[in-house]
């Protein structure tokens, strides 16, 4: 499964987001994170299909089983953020 990655100029942690290519906060996540010059990964997971889309989901199960969009995870689940909370990701990666 392939991650679209977003350069940027701050890269102390590893930051990967799950999102929808349809969802407004998704949407919101990734223009925060460009603004803060933040590099991430992101998978549209409702681009996927097959053994992709099965991969993502289960990944997202084991971040959030409730399987909400974003799915933000920092340094591999070091912290999980759930949802667009522009306090939280900025506390936490910039």
């Amino acid at each position: 499964m392939n991650c679209e990655k977003v350069p940027g100029s701050h890269k102390e942690h590893h930051v990967k987001i799950y999102t929808l290519s349809t969802c407004v906060w998704c949407k919101k996540t990734k223009e925060l994170l460009k603004a803060l010059d933040v590099e991430y990964e992101y998978i549209d997971v409702d681009t996927l299909s097959g053994s992709d889309l099965d991969e993502a989901t289960e990944e997202v199960k084991k971040y959030n089983p409730r399987r909400s969009f974003p799915t933000i995870v920092v340094d591999e689940g070091k912290h999980v953020i759930l949802g667009f909370n522009e306090k939280e990701i900025r506390k936490t990666i910039h």
